[in-house]
C-alpha cells in the first residue's frame, strides 16, 4: 500500500487533522512553534492556569520539541543555524493538558508521547508527527524566518520560537487524531516476538561456543 501524503497549511482546522492516520506523510507551511525546555512547558502550564499571558495564540496550531543552534543579532533578531528534534517524551506529564489547554491541533518531535497525551489527541483533534532523525539539513531549509521570540529572558533552546516554514517535511503522523499510535504498535510486535528473538540469541551464542542448541 502506497504512503498517503498531505500538504497542510497552518493554522488547520479539526477536520483536515482528523483525515490523517498514522503512517501518512505530511509537508506543513505556515507559522509553527518550537522549544526544547523542559521548564517552558511548565511555564505554558502556569499560562493555562491564568498565572501569566502566553507569549503567541497557539489554537489551531503546531507546538513542536525542536532545539535549534541559533545566531542572535545585535538588534535581537535571531536567525536559526539548524534545528532537529528533540525527546518528546520529556513531556509526557505536560502534554495531556497543553494540548486542550493551547488548542493544539499538532505537535511532534521523536520518539512519540504517552497514552495519556494520545488520549487528550483524540479527544481534542490532535496528531503528533515525527521527525525523521538526522534530517536537521531538511528541516533547516523550510525555514524562511523567525516571525516572533516568546521569552526572549529565558536561555536561547527554552524560548517559545514562532517560525514561518514552508513544506516542513517529510513529517510521519506517529499518532493520530483516532488513538492510533505506530509507536504502541511497534511495542506490542516487538513484545510479540521478544521469545522468537531471544531462543535465536541462545541458539547463535550456543553455536559461536561451539556447543548444540537443546530442543
Amino acid at each position: 500500500m502506497s504512503v498517503r501524503e498531505h500538504e497542510l497549511a497552518l493554522p488547520v482546522d479539526r477536520a483536515a487533522i482528523e483525515v490523517l492516520r498514522a503512517g501518512d506523510v505530511v509537508y506543513l507551511t505556515g507559522e509553527i512553534f518550537a522549544t526544547a525546555g523542559l521548564p517552558t512547558h511548565e511555564r505554558l502550564l502556569g499560562c493555562i492556569e491564568g498565572r501569566e499571558a502566553v507569549p503567541f495564540e497557539m489554537k489551531d496550531g503546531a507546538l513542536f520539541h525542536l532545539g535549534s543552534l541559533n545566531e542572535e543579532g545585535a538588534d535581537g533578531s535571531l536567525r536559526i543555524v539548524y534545528m532537529n528534534p528533540t525527546t518528546s517524551t520529556r513531556f509526557n506529564k505536560h502534554m495531556p493538558r497543553l494540548i486542550p489547554g493551547l488548542g493544539l491541533r499538532v505537535t511532534g518531535g521523536k520518539g512519540g508521547l504517552s497514552a495519556e497525551s494520545a488520549a487528550a489527541m483524540a479527544e481534542n483533534g490532535c496528531v503528533y508527527l515525527a521527525f525523521l532523525g538526522g534530517g536537521a539539513q531538511i528541516f533547516t531549509a523550510s525555514i524562511r524566518k523567525v516571525t516572533g521570540i516568546g521569552w526572549p529572558e529565558m536561555v536561547s533552546h527554552y524560548r517559545v520560537v514562532r517560525i514561518e516554514v514552508e513544506r516542513l517535511g517529510p513529517l510521519t503522523v506517529g499518532i493520530d487524531a483516532h488513538g492510533s499510535s505506530l509507536y504502541d504498535s511497534t511495542a506490542q510486535g516487538a513484545s510479540a516476538r521478544r521469545e522468537d528473538i531471544l531462543a535465536q540469541m541462545r541458539a547463535e551464542r550456543a553455536v559461536a561456543a561451539g556447543g548444540s542448541v537443546k530442543p
